[in-house]
Parts: C-alpha cells; structure tokens; sequence
C-alpha cells in the first residue's frame, strides 16, 4: 500500500464513522484502487497537484458524459435523429457532445453557446434574445445556439448579460411583476465580440 492510498483509506475510515451516509462512501474501493495507481506513478512535488487535478477533472466530465478531448466531427461521431433542421434537412446529433448538431449540408452548431444571464443572477438559454445595437438603435436577436467554426472542436459556453423585464401580455404594452410574459435585452453587446471569436453567428 502505498502513502497515498493509506492516508486515502485514513480518511475514509473517518468519514464513514462521522458521516455514514457519505455520498462518496459507496465507492471506496474506487478511489482507494485509483489512489494506489496515483501513489505508484512518481509523481514529484511539483508535479503531483497537476496530475491530481488533471486526474479529477478528467473523472468529474467522463462521469458527466462529457468529452475529455476535442471533437472531431468524423462521420463516427455522428447519429441520425431522424429530425429536420432549420434548413429542412435531415439532422444529426454528436454522440460524444449530446449538445452538437449537425445537418446533412455538413453545417454543425451548439445550442449551449451562450448562456444568458439575469441581473438576479439565473442564467437561462433561450432561441432569440434582443440586441439592441448602439449606433443604428435597431435591434436583432441572438441566440443560444451558434455554428462551429471548424473542426477539431471543444465545447465552448459564454455566459452574457441580460436585462430582463416581465410584461402584463406578451405585446409587452405594460410592465407587471407577474405578469408572466418576459423579455431580454443583452445588457453589454460588447461581451458577444468573444463569441464571435470562437463561433460563427447562426
């Protein structure tokens, strides 16, 4: 046994007499066996806590169903779900990235691009979120999902601030807190110039 594992199984031992419902507790011999294989790898001071975290960021995506790697967008990636596109085409879906679609002209996008967030603080996806534009005072929308760029591809969420306002119908004629119908404006366009960077607008 090495240091590693034994101190490892010090402090489960702990945990399980003053938590027993501990979530983690169920998979002792897990992170006991990896562990182990940590503590015979030679891992150095200065090395040890990037491999720990390499290690665990790995485990916490894989359990997640996440990709650890950049998809590739090779024809083995991708499933027919038998659904049309905006374009009227058939579509298909990443089955590493459940978020990643495609349509039969080859054109991929991912629909957790952006995420918007609320002065509160909630944070919400959304088709069309208005953007006012400071010079023309014309407004277009953006939404969550935008187009890949290229290929190799790792998933990408920006997260843009929104001024949100609750309206008594959904032609917005009068302002009401519960009246049920939202709208929202992008607070700071500027943010969106990073998107732009790495997406293509959709």
């Amino acid at each position: 046994m090495t240091n590693t594992q034994s101190f490892a199984a010090n402090e489960l031992n702990i945990l399980a007499k003053t938590v027993p419902d501990a979530i983690i507790t169920p998979f002792r011999d897990e992170i006991l066996a990896l562990c182990e294989a940590f503590g015979k790898s030679g891992q150095s001071g200065g090395s040890a806590p990037y491999t720990a975290t390499a290690i665990s960021k790995a485990v916490k995506k894989l359990m997640l169903q996440e990709p650890i790697c950049p998809i590739t967008g090779i024809d083995e990636e991708w499933t027919n779900v038998c659904g049309i596109s905006e374009d009227d085409e058939m579509m298909y879906q990443n089955n590493r990235c459940s978020a990643l679609f495609k349509s039969k002209s080859g054109r991929c996008w991912y629909i957790d691009a952006i995420v918007f967030k609320g002065e509160n603080g909630s944070c919400f996806t959304s088709g069309s979120v208005d953007l006012q534009m400071e010079a023309t005072h014309e407004n277009e929308t953006v939404g969550s999902s935008q187009f890949v760029k290229s290929f190799p591809f790792e998933p990408k969420t920006f997260y843009i601030d929104v001024i949100q306002t609750e309206w008594a119908d959904k032609e917005q004629t009068e302002k009401k807190e519960g009246g049920g119908w939202w709208s929202a404006v992008v607070k700071y366009p500027k943010q969106l110039e990073k998107v732009w960077e790495y997406y293509d607008k959709k």
